[in-house]
């Protein structure tokens, strides 16, 4: 079976129920990846996605709030979250500024 042979609403609830899954790694499994460690790596993080999620709405005509989103997304207001969160070492910091240079002259 390809693609091509899912019919589209299919393909929706496949794509959305990976997106669940996404944020359920994130979220619950792997807790222990900082926001910057996925920047650093990935390139997008758990606000990227919350991000994609309030651009998604609009694009349907649902209008969501920055912090309306990331509510959603992390399932709790978003400063409840980052004050769970453990403080960015140095190294992190660096990594990150380097990987960010990298990404922008690539054009990302």
């Amino acid at each position: 079976m390809s693609k091509h042979d899912i019919d589209p609403q299919t393909q929706v609830e496949i794509e959305a129920a990976a997106f669940r899954r996404l944020r359920q790694h994130l979220m619950e499994d792997r807790t222990d990846v900082q926001n910057i460690d996925l920047m650093t790596l990935a390139g997008f993080c758990r606000n990227c996605l919350s991000r994609w999620y309030q651009e998604a709405a609009a694009e349907r005509g649902v209008t969501l709030g920055k912090e309306e989103a990331r509510e959603i997304y992390y399932g709790m207001p978003y400063e409840d979250w980052k004050a769970q969160q453990t403080e960015v070492d140095d190294a992190k910091k660096a990594a990150f500024e380097t990987a960010f240079k990298e990404n922008v002259e690539k054009g990302s």
